[in-house]
């Protein structure tokens, strides 16, 4: 589920991000307006409506896919972000070089903004991808997701008298887990770092 649900965080984050430095003020207005939303919605109520609301406008969706679109839907936010705060370290002279080259917007975005906003903002993104993994727990709030980490410890805690043991090895698990991304982000991030 993490990976599944970072690839669309991916994906929403760099679609709402260029909404938001789209010229167009409509699209901008959008892309912030998505961005305070569901960066203020907390992940159980958001997940609680997608699971226990949505059936009652006669729309059903599975419960891991829930887990997934809520996950999408709020790291998107930060994402988008993220994504902003490695456009703004663009030098106004390469946007400027750009513009005089005859560049169209989306061909500036595509040759020069996104790539470097990408390699900028490598360690934010690394964060991201474990707090997507962190927030993938929300599954156990949901009728048992057996692939769910925490769900899947609570499900053997009430067959068996494993007491808090088998939370001490997950919380372990997410942890070592973390780590190992964060290094590997670190390294990913050394290796394409911009210099200026």
């Amino acid at each position: 589920m993490t990976l599944v649900s970072f690839a669309g965080v991916m994906v929403v984050s760099m679609v709402i991000t260029v909404l938001r430095v789209s010229p167009l003020k409509p699209l901008r207005m959008v892309g912030d307006l998505y961005v305070q939303i569901f960066r203020n919605i907390p992940g159980v109520s958001l997940l609680i409506i997608c699971v226990y609301a949505l059936p009652n406008l006669k729309i059903i969706i599975d419960y891991r896919e829930c887990v997934i679109i809520t996950t999408i839907l709020i790291a998107s936010a930060f994402g988008s972000a993220n994504f902003m705060s490695g456009i703004n370290t663009i030098g106004v002279g390469q946007i400027e070089a750009a513009r005089s080259l005859g560049l169209s917007f989306m061909q500036m975005l595509r040759l020069v903004v996104i790539p470097q906003a990408l390699r900028s903002s490598i360690l934010p993104m690394t964060n991201l991808f474990i707090a997507v993994m962190l927030t993938t727990a929300l599954g156990s709030q949901v009728p048992l997701l057996p692939n769910e980490l925490t769900g899947l410890v609570s499900y053997i805690n009430t067959r068996s008298v494993g007491g808090i043991l088998p939370f001490v090895v997950s919380a372990l698990g997410y942890a070592l887990t973390a780590f190992v991304i964060g290094f590997a982000g670190d390294r990913l991030d050394k290796k394409v770092r911009i210099l200026r």
